[in-house]
């Protein structure tokens, strides 16, 4: 696997646009078009809260029950959710507007929005975006970093990466962008992900690859515990690379399938590590577990600590605070076996063993917690499962950010 330059422009076939089309926001892009030149077959995993946006539900509707698609159009600055039958009006009405501006057809249109929740969208200005992007529909990786710009909210850098494999002797490629900041927490979060492919493969195992796929990536993100209404990831295959089409869970599977671990591995640190008012990123790794839920039960219950994030700010060994996540998680271990370290580019340094103490330099830990990331690492010993959760720690900014995000 090799990893290139780019985000979903990356991909043969896959071009990108961006517009300022005052959805809320003044002085800078909002709006976000992926184009396919040719049909792809969809994937998509969507959000768990009862409480789901219109355009979730457009989504679903296109990825479960349509065989193709070609176009994604995401705004940002307003939810639509909880917005009722005009909201989901506005999502036919932006399909109507894409597949007239790219003469493709409607129920090959995929929409996406982001921001406040309740507030209406103004579908003119949405249309008006749609009629501005088609014309300049670009494969080059600049029109793709634009388009990851466009789809920001309280985001303090675009996010986006691309990887090349081989795939029965020819080169495949995978892209992707995504946005998320706040409102982050497992079983996805205000979180959209579009990633692309040129790979041959059936719908079936595309569905396959990335429903099992997020579990150990997405939805092991956390930054304020609150799962969103509009949480959508969506992956597009248009078969352009060539390669001998994939139908089986065979060799060609298994390696499409690192390296889309790849991409949304990656894609997941970024938004942990953008966590509104972040200034770290904070990667929690069980180790030694009896089985994968075990770890994963107590890697997000260490990620999602309050008390813990406010230490990993505060550069403070508080080791307490993680042992004690843990113990309320309601997985079952020995606190007294259990190792704790902490890591970063300054270091590494065994905080305790067996549950007690190892008598560590306060200086050497606050130096290798001072970095803008690390990473605690628990071994209860009971086994060889592992997991990891990523966060990011609690600040002041974070309250002043969500205090006033609708005025």
């Amino acid at each position: 696997m090799k990893v290139i330059e780019g985000g979903v422009t990356a991909a043969k076939g896959f071009l990108a646009a961006s517009a300022a089309a005052h959805i809320k926001y003044e002085g800078r892009t909002d709006m976000a078009m992926i184009f396919s030149e040719a049909p792809c077959h969809a994937a998509g995993t969507f959000t768990t809260n009862v409480v789901k946006a219109a355009p979730v539900k457009w989504d679903q509707e296109i990825v479960y029950h349509h065989q193709d698609a070609r176009a994604v159009i995401c705004n940002s600055g307003i939810a639509n959710a909880c917005t009722g039958e005009e909201g989901y009006s506005y999502c036919k009405k932006t399909a109507e507007a894409a597949a007239e501006a790219l003469k493709i057809p409607e129920d090959s249109v995929l929409v996406a929005s982001t921001g406040v929740i309740g507030m209406q969208l103004p579908i003119d200005r949405i249309g008006d975006g749609v009629r501005m992007m088609a014309p300049v529909l670009d494969g080059s990786l600049e029109a793709g970093t634009a388009a990851a710009k466009a789809i920001m909210t309280t985001d303090t850098v675009h996010k986006e990466v691309a990887v090349q494999i081989e795939v029965g002797g020819t080169t495949v490629t995978i892209g992707g962008m995504c946005k998320g900041s706040g409102m982050i927490h497992p079983n996805m979060c205000t979180m959209l992900s579009f990633l692309t492919t040129d790979a041959n493969i059936s719908k079936e195992l595309l569905q396959q690859a990335l429903s099992e796929d997020i579990k150990d990536t997405y939805n092991m993100v956390s930054v304020d515990g609150d799962t969103s209404t509009n949480d959508t990831v969506l992956l597009l295959a248009n078969g352009m690379a060539g390669n001998p089409v994939i139908r089986e869970r065979n060799e060609d599977y298994h390696a499409f399938a690192e390296a889309l671990r790849y991409v949304n591995t990656t894609l997941s640190r970024k938004i942990a590590g953008d966590g509104e008012g972040a200034t770290a990123l904070f990667e929690v790794k069980i180790i030694g577990a009896a089985d994968k839920a075990q770890a994963v039960t107590l890697s997000k219950s260490v990620v999602t600590s309050s008390l813990t994030k406010a230490a990993i700010y505060g550069h403070d060994a508080n080791w307490g605070r993680i042992l004690c996540a843990m113990g309320y998680s309601g997985a079952q271990f020995d606190p007294e076996k259990v190792d704790l370290y902490f890591e970063s580019r300054a270091g590494k340094i065994k905080i305790i063993e067996n549950g007690v103490s190892t008598g560590y330099s306060e200086e050497e830990a606050t130096k290798i917690l001072s970095e803008d990331e690390v990473t605690a690492i628990a071994d209860i010993k009971m086994g060889s499962a592992s997991a990891t959760a990523w966060g990011c720690d609690l600040t002041y900014d974070y309250v002043k950010i969500n205090a006033d995000y609708r005025s």
